[in-house]
Order: C-alpha cells, then sequence, then structure tokens
C-alpha cells in the first residue's frame, strides 16, 4: 500500500505528522549514530537504501494507494537493527513522495510500510534469539525467511483493515482485489529475504549487525 493524498481525512493529517515527528525525536536519541562514522558503514546503509527504492518501483498497482510491492523491512532490520531501518524505509518513502508529490500522505505510509513491518520483525527476531538456540540454521529461516513471510502477510492485513477503516475502498473490495494478492507476495518476500541474506551471512557478515559468527559458526 502506498497511500494518496486524497486518502487521509483532514482530522488525520495533522496528528500523524506529530506522531512521526515525535518518532524522529526518538530516533534521534535512541539511535547509535556513531556506528556510522565506522569504516564503509554510511555507504553500506545508504546503499541498501537506493537498493530499496529500485526494489519498490517494481510493483503492482491495483487502484490508486494499493500498490503491491516486496517491502525489504526484514533484511533491513536484521542488517541495520530497528532504528536504522526506519530511517531506510523513511529515506525511501520520501524518495517515491518527492517523485509522486502524494506529501500529505508520507507518515501515514511511513509507519505502516516502514515502522510497522520493521517492528513486526524485530520483535520475531528477537523472540527467536531469547527462545532458540543461537545456530545458524535457525538465524536463517526464522528471522530471515519465515521473519519476512510473516511480516508482509500481517502488514497486508493491517493495510486492509486501514483502508477499509478509512472508507477508501470497502472491505468487501479489498477481500477481494487486494489482500489476497499481498498475501502471495509472503512467499516472494519470504524467498527474496532468505536468499539476500543467506548471501551476506556467509560473504559480508560484517554488513548485518544481528549476525555475530561466534554465536552462530564459531562456538557450534
Amino acid at each position: 500500500m502506498n497511500l494518496v493524498s486524497s486518502h487521509i481525512p483532514a482530522g488525520w493529517a495533522v496528528a500523524l505528522w506529530l506522531l512521526l515527528a515525535g518518532l524522529f525525536v526518538v530516533m534521534w536519541r535512541q539511535a547509535a549514530w556513531r556506528v556510522l562514522k565506522a569504516p564503509g558503514n554510511l555507504n553500506v546503509l545508504l546503499g541498501a537504501t537506493v537498493a530499496l527504492l529500485g526494489l519498490w518501483l517494481i510493483k503492482a498497482g491495483v487502484r490508486p494507494g494499493l500498490n503491491i510491492h516486496l517491502l525489504g523491512a526484514t533484511a533491513l532490520t536484521l542488517m541495520f537493527r530497528p532504528w536504522f531501518a526506519i530511517l531506510a524505509m523513511a529515506l525511501v518513502i520520501a524518495g517515491l513522495t518527492v517523485h509522486n508529490g502524494q506529501y500529505a500522505a508520507y507518515p501515514a505510509n511511513v509507519l505502516m510500510m516502514g515502522v510497522l513491518p520493521v517492528s513486526i520483525s524485530w520483535a520475531i527476531y528477537r523472540l527467536v534469539d531469547r527462545k532458540l538456540p543461537n545456530h545458524v540454521f535457525i538465524y536463517i529461516f526464522l528471522n530471515c525467511f519465515f521473519g519476512a513471510g510473516i511480516t508482509i502477510a500481517l502488514v497486508g492485513i493491517a493495510s486492509t483493515l486501514m483502508a477499509g477503516a478509512l472508507g477508501i475502498y470497502s472491505f468487501n473490495y479489498l477481500l477481494e482485489n487486494y489482500l489476497p494478492f499481498y498475501l502471495l507476495m509472503a512467499w516472494a518476500e519470504a524467498f527474496a529475504t532468505g536468499m539476500v541474506m543467506t548471501l551476506l551471512v556467509v560473504y559480508k557478515p560484517e554488513w548485518v549487525a544481528t549476525f555475530d559468527d561466534h554465536r552462530y559458526l564459531v562456538s557450534k
């Protein structure tokens, strides 16, 4: 879902901008900005952001505001942890917003397509990290493959509920012509994320902040 400005009720616009501004303030205070000073880290973050922007441009449009595309949020969360993942998603959505001019819809899109999937991905990672053994296959299949699939499925459900609650489209239309296709994207999202993260933990583990060779490989 990529909401357009006409979909945002006037009473919601100010509240959404204030909520997003508050989130950015918390990000400014909580994010470990010092890690970007390490050689290459900023380049990796910006490179991943540009790559994700290109991925989001490959999309299918059902109706205005009902675009379907891969998210990439789980991969960013595992690579950079939540605050920098949200920052990257916000930059991607900002680029698309400048391109299409739907500025009033920016905070809603960031919250729905950025903050929500990153939060779900991080919650899955934290749950797996606490409850299950540290093993590379558990990391790949649960955090990357399963995590990405369940994340995009839940975002699709949340997007459907939001669009229906706002009266953008009827629930019947959304359940027949939008949600099923979004749920089908779960397999593609899971496969793509699992493949990319597998390559990264093998060849560039230093790019994956949540992966530690000693925990997942050496100690085994």
